[in-house]
C-alpha cells in the first residue's frame, strides 16, 4: 500500500501540514489577521481582496471558498477575524467551520473597539489554538486519501514538452492509486475541450467542460474584449507559444490520461468520486492556488518554464521545471529539475518517479522551496462580478 505520514482530522482525513488558519472574512480584516498570524508560529494567513460591496454572488462565492479553505486536511485549527459589517456571512463560516469538528474561535474588530485591542485578542486566541493542534502526531494513511492539485505557469515551449509531461504522469499514477487529482486554467483548454470532453465519463460531463469554456470567453466578450488579447501572455510568447490553442494543448498534457470525473464551481470542496477532476478556475496564480486549495487538495505540482517561484500558505506547492536554462538560474526555487528532459539526460517517465517520490516525502513533511523561504502570501479568490 503506498503511503504517507499525515495529521488525522475529526473528518478522518489526513493532512501533510498543521496549522492554524487565520481568516479574514473581509477584506478590512487583513491587517488584523496578518498582525496575529506574524505574532504566532504555526499561523498562516488567507489576505484576500473580497467580502464586502460585491454582489449577491459573489458575496455567497467567497463564504463559500473560506468555508472550504479552513475545512483543509492541512488546517488544524480556525480563528476567522471579522470586521463587523462585511457582505460575507461570518456567522455561517464559523457554523460550519465548528461543525467539521476542528477548534475554530471567531474575533470582530468593531465589536472588541478597535484594531490594536483585535490584534491583542486574536493573538491570545490564535496561540491558544496553535499550542491546542500542536500535539497532534503524524500516522500512517493511504495514499488514496491524497487529494493533488496540479497547474502549469509562467509556461515557454518547455512546459507541454517536459514538466507537463511529467505531471500528466505522476496524475495518471495517483489516480491509479485511488487518489483524487484536480486541475483547472478553463482559459487554458481553449481550443483543446474538445480533446478534454472525449475523457468525460458522462455527455453531461462532457457538456459542463464545453459550458465552463463558453462561460469564461463570454466574460471576456462582455468587456469587448476577446479572450485571445491576453492569452498567450507576453512571457508565454517570448517562450515560444504562438497561439492559445498551442498554449491549451501543452497545458492539458498535465490532466494526464485517465477518465474526467467532473466538473467542480470555484469553491467547491471534493467529497465523493475519486479520480480525475476539472474545477473551473482562471489561470491567474493568486485566484487559481486559493480554488486548489479550497478543494483540499493537501499538495499541488506546479509545471514551471519561465520560472514561477510563488505558493500558497496552507497548501505546499512543488514547482517541476521544464526549462534547463531556468533551472540552472532559479535553482534555489525549483523542486524537480525536468529540464533534464530537454538536455536527454532523463526521460518523462524517470523524472516523474522522482517526481512522485518527492510528493510523497512533502506529504511527510518535508517543505517545497516556496516554504521555506515563505513565498506564499500572493493569494486571492476568483470573483465574477464587479465591485460596487
Amino acid at each position: 500500500m503506498a503511503s504517507f505520514m499525515g495529521y488525522r482530522r475529526p473528518d478522518g482525513r489526513h493532512g501533510a501540514r498543521n496549522l492554524v488558519a487565520v481568516i479574514p472574512s473581509v477584506t478590512c480584516a487583513n491587517d488584523v489577521a496578518q498582525a496575529i498570524s506574524r505574532q504566532v508560529g504555526g499561523t498562516v494567513a488567507y489576505l484576500h481582496h473580497q467580502g464586502c460591496c460585491q454582489l449577491p454572488p459573489d458575496l455567497e462565492r467567497v463564504t463559500n471558498t473560506l468555508i472550504s479553505l479552513g475545512r483543509g486536511p492541512n488546517v488544524g485549527a480556525v480563528l476567522i477575524v471579522s470586521l463587523g459589517c462585511e457582505g460575507t456571512d461570518h456567522a455561517r463560516m464559523h457554523e460550519e467551520l465548528l461543525a467539521t469538528g476542528k477548534p475554530v474561535e471567531v474575533i470582530h474588530i468593531q465589536e472588541l473597539g478597535g484594531v490594536t485591542k483585535a490584534i491583542r485578542a486574536g493573538t491570545d486566541a490564535a496561540r491558544r489554538l496553535a499550542i491546542l493542534v500542536s500535539g497532534l502526531q503524524r500516522e500512517r494513511a493511504d495514499i488514496a486519501e491524497v487529494v493533488m492539485a496540479i497547474k502549469c505557469g509562467a509556461s515557454d515551449t518547455t512546459s507541454g514538452t517536459a514538466s507537463n509531461c511529467v505531471i500528466g504522469a505522476v496524475a495518471d499514477r495517483m489516480v491509479d492509486l485511488g487518489a483524487t487529482v484536480v486541475f483547472g486554467e478553463t482559459t487554458e483548454f481553449i481550443g483543446g475541450e474538445h480533446l478534454l470532453a472525449r475523457r468525460a465519463v458522462t455527455s453531461e460531463v462532457g457538456r459542463q467542460i464545453y459550458d465552463i469554456v463558453d462561460a469564461m470567453e463570454t466574460r471576456a466578450k462582455s468587456v469587448g474584449c476577446d479572450m485571445r488579447r491576453g492569452q498567450p501572455t507576453p512571457g508565454n510568447m517570448a517562450g515560444g507559444l504562438s497561439s492559445i490553442e498551442e498554449k491549451s494543448l501543452g497545458a492539458i498534457v498535465k490532466s494526464g490520461t485517465r477518465p474526467i470525473q467532473g466538473v467542480l464551481g470555484y469553491p467547491d470542496f471534493v467529497t465523493s468520486q475519486k479520480g480525475l477532476w476539472i474545477k473551473d478556475t482562471p489561470g491567474r496564480e493568486p485566484e487559481i492556488l486559493t480554488g486548489m486549495a479550497a478543494t483540499g487538495a493537501q499538495l499541488m505540482c506546479f509545471s514551471t518554464g519561465l520560472g514561477a517561484p510563488q505558493g500558497f500558505p496552507s497548501m505546499p506547492v512543488i514547482k517541476i521545471c521544464g526549462n534547463p536554462r531556468t533551472y540552472r538560474r532559479m535553482e534555489e526555487d525549483m523542486d524537480v529539475n525536468a529540464g533534464l528532459v530537454i538536455t536527454g539526460e532523463r526521460s518523462v517517465e524517470e523524472v516523474a518517479e522522482e517526481t512522485f517520490a518527492k510528493v510523497v516525502r512533502v506529504l511527510d513533511g518535508e517543505m517545497t522551496r516556496n516554504e521555506a523561504i515563505g513565498y506564499f502570501s500572493a493569494i486571492d479568490i476568483h470573483c465574477l462580478g464587479p465591485v460596487i
